[in-house]
């Protein structure tokens, strides 16, 4: 493949990427701060916020955006993975950046690196740096892509931290041990400078990192505590020290747009993190508003499609198809007599066996597709978990397609369709919605 320019397409750019380093995940920050510290991308101007954890981060990274923006601050935001343009990596005051801009971006990298082989995280993660230095912007808000310590992320400072739900996820990366993983996430937190954690049980190995290196950690049930009574929740201080830094009221605000009981806990932790910042003031009207304007596309997101009720879902781990269980149980009718119709694949280093058992209760009908990339579970795995967890496979309808899969689920109108399984099902599914309602 031809190496690209500035003049190049994005999807050039994109397809040349991901050949260009031999793994797809390569931990370490030598590589990337070679080139961030050539670049002079190391030091950004903004205040720098960073937020890691296994669930969770994407939708705390989308409010502390959308309250930013309410208060008159001018935001970038760099997240992963995407759901179906690149371009929602990288944006400034909730707005995908061009393809120009990250071309350009691309370019000044590729002149940079020398020899140095970046993965495709790096050089994303290198031009949302880039992007943001040539931006006037006061904050920057990093989403951690895997882990912590050793993420292409973290090669930046982090100014305040905030680390979320922390799960088992990336078992081939991370590990299975919560404690270790708790460390890893850990990494990201800096000396001196706040932390938030909105993990109501985090690992001692979190404690114990921020205490071995003078982290300030405020913790959710520790230090602050969510109080939900009837349709409006309050960030109560537990500790002294809390209620001194916080200085603002924190009560009765009503429920982010985001759905989900759990999303009450990431809105804590970012309630807490904000009020806590003396260079960042942020007004209780201003929480209010970010609150119920945050959009994150791919999460509990409910909608019509010609008549049919559809429920899409990023849920691709134990933990967040706990949660997802959670949301479906209130309004479940019954079993294999009523439920959805699951359009449902997920990757091959997926926990998946706990994850379908959690989702099976709420299933009637599962379409199930090989997603064609290289971390797939082929047709025949899925089969299996899907038996191995007590589904009759009477219930289960293999398709070739994503495209199959959709127009199966909607050939019964009746029945409500449940997506869920990975970031990759649920980016296919919109790409066949959205094909699909061009052509009407």
């Amino acid at each position: 493949m031809t190496i690209p320019n500035s003049q190049s397409s994005l999807q050039h750019w994109i397809d040349w990427l991901l050949q260009l380093h031999p793994k797809e995940v390569d931990l370490g920050l030598d590589r990337i701060r070679l080139v961030a510290e050539s670049m002079q991308l190391l030091h950004p101007d903004p205040f720098v916020i960073s937020v890691a954890g296994t669930n969770g981060k994407g939708s705390s990274v989308a409010m502390l955006v959308s309250i930013l923006k309410a208060a008159g601050y001018q935001v970038g935001a760099y997240t992963s993975p995407h759901i179906q343009s690149f371009n929602e990596r990288i944006q400034i005051n909730g707005l995908p950046v061009s393809d120009a801009d990250i071309t350009d971006a691309f370019a000044q990298i590729e002149a940079a690196r020398g020899g140095v082989k970046l993965t495709y995280f790096e050089f994303a993660t290198l031009a949302a740096l880039v992007v943001f230095k040539q931006s006037v912007l006061d904050v920057l808000v990093l989403e951690v892509g895997l882990g912590g310590r050793l993420d292409a992320v973290n090669v930046v400072d982090a100014d305040a931290a905030l680390i979320t739900a922390i799960g088992i996820d990336h078992i081939e990366w991370l590990g299975d041990d919560r404690s270790v993983i708790a460390t890893e996430k850990a990494g990201i937190m800096r000396t001196g400078n706040l932390a938030v954690c909105s993990d109501d049980a985090p690992p001692e190995s979190l404690l114990a990192y921020a205490k071995e290196h003078a982290v300030p950690l405020m913790q959710l049930n520790k230090d602050f505590a969510l109080d939900c009574s009837e349709e409006l929740w309050s960030v109560i201080g537990l500790s002294d020290v809390f209620n001194k830094r916080a200085g603002l009221e924190l009560k009765n605000f009503p429920p982010p747009s985001l759905k989900g009981v759990f999303q009450l806990q990431n809105a804590a932790g970012v309630v807490a993190l904000l009020s806590l910042q003396e260079c960042l003031p942020v007004g209780k009207d201003a929480i209010r508003t970010g609150l119920q304007q945050a959009k994150h596309p791919g999460r509990l997101d409910s909608f019509q499609n010609q008549g049919q009720s559809w429920l899409v879902d990023v849920a691709h781990n134990p933990q967040s198809a706990e949660a997802l269980a959670d949301y479906l149980r209130p309004s479940s009718t019954n079993k294999l007599e009523g439920g959805y119709t699951a359009i449902f694949s997920v990757l091959n280093d997926k926990d998946a066996l706990p994850m379908i058992k959690m989702i099976a209760p709420f299933v009637k009908k599962w379409v199930i597709v090989d997603l064609s990339i290289p971390r797939a579970t082929s047709i025949e795995a899925l089969t299996a978990l899907l038996i191995d967890a007590g589904v009759s496979e009477s219930y289960i309808f293999p398709q070739n397609t994503m495209t199959q899969a959709v127009t199966l689920a909607q050939k019964d109108s009746n029945t409500p369709v449940l997506v869920w399984g990975s970031f990759f099902t649920v980016s296919q599914v919109y790409g066949c919605l959205d094909e699909r309602l061009s052509l009407l």
